[in-house]
């Protein structure tokens, strides 16, 4: 079932409040999914935020919207060296819990993946989830990502260690890699 009125866009500088909002949340909430914590983020300046936002030739920021309200985020990142320039990660996927099992994340890869093979034209998306997260490695084995190697204790939380998953999704011939 999809959420009302959703609305997939690529965020701009203008989004970096809400996306900064959205993405603290997530943080705070899940501090086992991101590289980054809470406690990083949350002093950088929005002028900082926006900064990052703004979409280039390397990559771009892509926000689902119910109504005018910021519910999911997905970003896509090209690698910069020439020999890893194939090569795209997609970082920081954040669905609010309120519209998970909604299609927000389908939605979400549904225009980030398409973005990497078509407008970054790379030849491989790569990303890293926590082993524990089973929805989420549905949800991207359902959109071609196969796990290509486990890191024991890839993050450090509280702590404790997380193991992660690593995936890659080729590019198929069409250029779209869809479920």
């Amino acid at each position: 079932m999809l959420s009302p009125v959703m609305l997939i866009r690529t965020l701009q500088p203008e989004d970096a409040a809400a996306y900064q909002a959205l993405r603290l949340r997530g943080l705070a909430e899940v501090p086992t999914a991101f590289a980054s914590s809470w406690e990083e983020e949350q002093g950088a300046p929005l002028e900082e935020v926006a900064r990052r936002l703004r979409p280039d030739e390397t990559g771009a920021v892509f926000g689902a919207f119910t109504s005018s309200q910021l519910v999911g985020l997905a970003g896509v990142q090209r690698e910069s060296m020439v020999k890893l320039r194939h090569k795209a990660w997609l970082w920081g996927m954040y669905v609010s819990p309120e519209h998970r099992r909604s299609g927000v994340g389908s939605r979400l890869l549904e225009h980030a993946l398409p973005y990497v093979w078509q407008s970054l034209g790379v030849a491989q998306a790569h990303l890293g989830v926590h082993t524990g997260n089973v929805s989420a490695l549905a949800l991207y084995r359902r959109f071609g990502f196969e796990v290509w190697g486990t890191e024991r204790g890839a993050l450090i939380v509280a702590g404790e260690p997380h193991d992660e998953h690593h995936m890659v999704c080729r590019a198929p011939p069409a250029y779209r890699c869809a479920p």
